[in-house]
């Protein structure tokens, strides 16, 4: 509205554009900000002459005639000035040779998970036996996406069985965007934590220790389950709050099931904000994975047996070494100090006193 009033108070009279207020109001929706700047300029043009508009809006006269035949061939409607697709009216089509796709269907029906890559190598001695040129690992790839869309191949589905319906019933997987590292650097304790999950199988009994790690002051924390599921991971978390000197505010993770559903819930519920790694990139977790090492060539490999049998011992045993690991135990990450030595030095009195002893009682 605002838009319109501001071309009926300042174009009052101007010829040919005024008449548009009324009908425009019906199509305000519809008419993007480039067409109505374009407007503007049209109407500037025809109050103004030609040469002011080029040296106002350093627009070319081509252009000019170009918007005016739009806003003619349109029937004066503003909405005839938005922007038109670019895409060529007449595209090209992919071209095959017949013996290129009937081999790449031979294959697939042969061998289904035969991607890309492998089947443009297969296909190089041929091409050079047919004469013709050979198809890189991309134009094999679109060959493959056309031959699915026209059901020449099988799609291969992700299918589930529901017990209490007796169907199959295809796996909706929601794709969710998630929040990479791209960088970030901790500036204090708990400005970043890692977490990861170590999977032990002894004498078929499976165990899982989940681990977190601090980057800046590589205080640690461990606790074993015998099952694993993002309920596990968010009950470590709730432990892992309770212990750590500092409040957290980033962790990173990878991508396992056990750091969705109710471990995001309770990132969102703390405020924290949750990294993932990139798939298939282990060294974006490189700290935790170190401790990941040390866990269990100083502890974990003396304790197997009492993990499998055991796990309320273990987790036991396991807090006096932690207890150990994070006030005793020198790091040559730290100079030689303990985590605690360098997260106390890093107080300043105010903060300090949060962890005096409280002797007024």
């Amino acid at each position: 509205m605002e838009f319109f009033n501001h071309i009926h108070c300042t174009y009052t009279g101007v010829k040919g554009f005024i008449t548009l207020y009324h009908d425009a109001l019906r199509f305000r929706y519809m008419i993007s900000e480039k067409a109505k700047q374009k407007v503007r300029i049209l109407a500037f043009w025809e109050a103004h002459g030609l040469k002011a508009t080029k040296d106002a809006f350093k627009v070319s006269k081509p252009t000019l005639y170009r918007w005016a035949k739009s806003f003619e061939k349109g029937g004066r409607k503003i909405e005839a000035l938005n922007e038109q697709s670019k895409a060529p009216k007449r595209k090209r089509k992919r071209i095959v040779d017949s013996r290129i796709k009937e081999f790449i269907i031979t294959q697939r029906k042969l061998h289904p998970r035969l991607g890309k890559e492998k089947l443009a190598v297969l296909l190089k001695p041929l091409c050079v036996l047919w004469n013709i040129q050979s198809s890189s690992d991309s134009t094999v790839g679109r060959i493959i996406s056309d031959l699915k869309k026209r059901g020449e191949i099988p799609s291969f589905r992700a299918m589930s069985y529901w017990a209490k319906q007796d169907v199959f019933r295809e796996k909706q997987r929601v794709k969710r965007k998630k929040l990479r590292r791209n960088g970030y650097q901790p500036s204090h304790g708990g400005d970043l934590v890692q977490l990861d999950t170590i999977v032990k199988f002894i004498n078929g009994t499976r165990r899982f220790i989940v681990t977190a790690l601090d980057v800046k002051t590589d205080f640690a924390f461990a606790y074993a389950y015998p099952s694993l599921s993002s309920a596990t991971a968010a009950d470590f978390f709730e432990k892992l709050d309770l212990v750590t000197p500092f409040s957290i505010s980033h962790v990173q993770t990878d991508n396992g099931l056990e750091f969705e559903k109710c471990f995001r819930e309770c990132m969102m519920k703390r405020n924290i904000t949750h990294f993932h790694n990139y798939p298939k990139s282990p060294k974006m977790n490189c700290y935790v994975e170190r401790f990941n090492r040390t866990i269990k060539e100083e502890f974990a490999n003396q304790h197997w047996m009492t993990l499998r049998d055991d796990i309320a011992r273990f987790n036991r045993q396991l807090m006096d070494w932690l207890l150990w690991y994070n006030t005793g135990r020198p790091h040559w990450s730290l100079k030689m100090q303990s985590p605690m030595q360098v997260i106390i030095k890093g107080l300043t009195p105010e903060k300090s006193h949060m962890y005096w002893t409280d002797t007024t009682h």
